[in-house]
């Protein structure tokens, strides 16, 4: 080797670690695992990176997402809950539900999660109390479950002599081992009977809702579950061919046709979960930070369903409404 090269080649080994200390970082990975299918919740992941930036981590700039759909599939959570621990990323979201996030959190230990849940967090085992939750894991509790009860008060307010309330709920929900009781408690105290049929596929839905019209229902209670929010159209429209009034507990069902919801506005709940999710970035403990609640709770009527079902609002339910759909 000739000098002028062997001094030019000890210059440019000289040089490696300042050039490999040059290069940006990859920034910080978020990684969000949902119960759902993604077109649907476009409008929710939008928010979820308002709330990032609220916390100065703009994606694409200083932070980026790897997003896992389960597409309703909820057998899949483990699998892609795992891939996102193997990833380790930063933080992992659980928007997903109570399904979701029990996935998430048998998936890791240590990976701090930031949870969106619709029953008590502490009673289902993903936190030791809502003041410490005392793990890897905190986040929002939308009080899907407790506000089910709610829910049939408005039905019994909407239909005239109401007496028996068919319920529609996703078997591989975590959720349906509990929500059931919590309703018939509920029922009880309202004067109301319930029938429940489960449904976790679009074939088995469309069946549920037939039989509650061949058993000449008056009314039926949708209950939580991402699947469910996906398929929100087709709720809509079978609630609509059998003449069916139905309640459901997010505001995107009366907003695809469905008569009437009332829950948490989700919109802000998924910025307030991205605002978790970049507190955690910026330092923050799961352990020390308490798990929250959504501030804005939504009364949604739609009139459209209404006229269509020949049901006219009660003026005391009209006044409640948050939001009426023209």
């Amino acid at each position: 080797m000739r000098r002028r090269d062997f001094v030019l080649g000890l210059a440019g080994a000289a040089a490696w670690p300042r050039l490999a200390c040059a290069q940006p970082s990859r920034g910080p990975i978020v990684g969000i695992l949902n119960s759902g299918t993604a077109p649907p919740f476009a409008r929710m992941m939008a928010a979820f990176e308002q709330g990032l930036g609220e916390q100065s981590y703009v994606v694409g700039r200083n932070v980026r997402t790897e997003l896992r759909w389960a597409n309703g599939q909820y057998d899949k959570l483990p699998e892609l809950a795992a891939d996102l621990a193997r990833l380790r990323v930063d933080v992992l979201a659980s928007p997903g539900g109570d399904v979701a996030t029990v996935a998430a959190m048998a998936a890791t230990k240590t990976i701090p999660i930031v949870f969106m849940v619709g029953r008590d967090p502490v009673k289902a085992g993903f936190v030791t109390s809502l003041n410490r939750p005392g793990g890897n894991a905190t986040g929002l509790n939308i009080l899907t479950s407790v506000l089910a009860a709610k829910r049939l008060e408005l039905l019994r307010d909407l239909i005239p002599n109401l007496a028996l309330v068919g319920v529609l709920f996703n078997p591989d929900n975590p959720n349906a081992a509990t929500d059931p009781q919590d309703l018939r408690a509920a029922a009880d105290t309202l004067g109301l009977k319930l029938l429940f049929l489960q449904a976790s596929t679009p074939e088995e839905i469309t069946a549920a809702f037939a039989s509650f019209a061949a058993q000449k229902l008056k009314a039926v209670l949708v209950n939580t579950d991402p699947y469910y929010l996906g398929r929100r159209d087709q709720l809509a429209a079978l609630a609509a061919q059998h003449a069916l009034p139905a309640i459901y507990s997010l505001r995107e069902h009366a907003a695809a046709g469905g008569l009437i919801s009332y829950g948490a506005n989700l919109i802000e709940a998924y910025r307030l979960l991205g605002g978790f999710a970049g507190r955690v970035l910026r330092g923050g403990k799961p352990a020390e930070m308490p798990v929250e609640q959504p501030t804005k709770y939504d009364l949604t009527i739609n009139l459209k369903a209404a006229q269509a079902l020949g049901l006219e609002i009660p003026p005391l339910v009209h006044a409640r409404a948050d939001e009426v759909i023209e």
